[in-house]
């Protein structure tokens, strides 16, 4: 065996055995998450796993609804933002052709509806102003303590949730997902968590949330937003048009980064095959 043959061996063997052994660190990990057995066996049958949506985002080539995102942030601005705040996402972003394509005077009109607090003034008071398009998404709560007052319990800010709420596959459901590049379990879970109260003589019941037992009563119920475009006004549209609204805030740059990703994997391709030709004629008059 040539010294050549003899690395690329060793190579292959280090590279399988740390496969191997991530692969196994992970099915340990989730193991150990679900010990004990019967308690893990018993917490899967009360708490249902997600099911996938079809969410236009998803894939490697997905991308958002516009139109979708639009009565997205219709449901946030009416409902959710009466208790959770978005202080990573400003009003100009709702411009972005990625997103949700609201016009400049459009966005100027929704910014203007909201109230900020501003300040000091030449008094050296605070005071408020309507919104402008520079301003983050305002909260509705001076501060935490506030919230948790008001509503028993402190409301997660919304910027990065869809991100934030990510499920965890386990072994091996995570290298399938990598092959099929499921990214979206942070949606899946939000969405049917605001379609899991199954119990109207129990408003704090909700079967996808752990314990089954949330603060938040149901925040939505059909005929509750206005569409003017003609969407359905159920409950299951206005979860799943939030809920991608909440996709784009998290990750705004999801279009451009699929659109990267697609180019830089041709570019490789390209380019292995370019080293592979070179490799082949450099070595052609090589002795073996």
């Amino acid at each position: 065996m040539t010294l050549a043959s003899k690395f690329a061996a060793g190579a292959g063997a280090a590279f399988f055995g740390a496969l191997a052994l991530t692969f196994a660190v992970s099915a340990t990990s989730v193991r150990a998450e679900d010990k004990p057995a019967a308690a893990g066996e018993a917490a899967a049958e009360a708490h249902p796993h997600p099911h996938r949506q079809p969410w236009s985002f998803a894939g490697p080539f997905g991308k958002f609804d516009r139109a979708q995102l639009q009565r997205g942030y219709q449901v946030y601005k009416e409902v959710c933002s009466a208790c959770h705040s978005m202080r990573l996402v400003a009003f100009r972003d709702l411009e972005e052709n990625s997103g949700p394509a609201f016009s400049e005077s459009q966005v100027k009109a929704l910014a203007a509806t909201f109230k900020v607090k501003d300040g000091p003034n030449e008094a050296g008071e605070m005071f408020e102003r309507p919104g402008r398009p520079s301003d983050a998404f305002p909260s509705p709560f001076p501060n935490p303590q506030a919230a948790r007052a008001a509503l028993g319990a402190i409301p997660p800010d919304m910027s990065v949730l869809a991100k934030a709420r990510d499920l965890h596959s386990g072994f091996p459901g995570f290298v399938i997902d990598a092959f099929t590049q499921y990214q979206e379990g942070g949606p899946d879970y939000i969405y049917a968590l605001l379609n899991g109260y199954t119990k109207p003589d129990d408003p704090n019941f909700n079967a996808i949330f752990p314990g089954q037992h949330i603060a938040m009563p149901p925040p939505l119920s059909d005929g509750l937003v206005d569409y003017t475009d003609g969407a359905p006004k159920t409950t299951p549209q206005y979860a799943k048009d939030v809920t991608a609204f909440l996709m784009w805030a998290a990750e705004p740059k999801l279009e451009a980064r699929k659109s990267l990703g697609f180019a830089v994997i041709i570019y490789l391709a390209v380019f292995a095959g370019l080293l592979y030709t070179i490799k082949k004629r450099l070595w052609a008059k090589v002795p073996h």
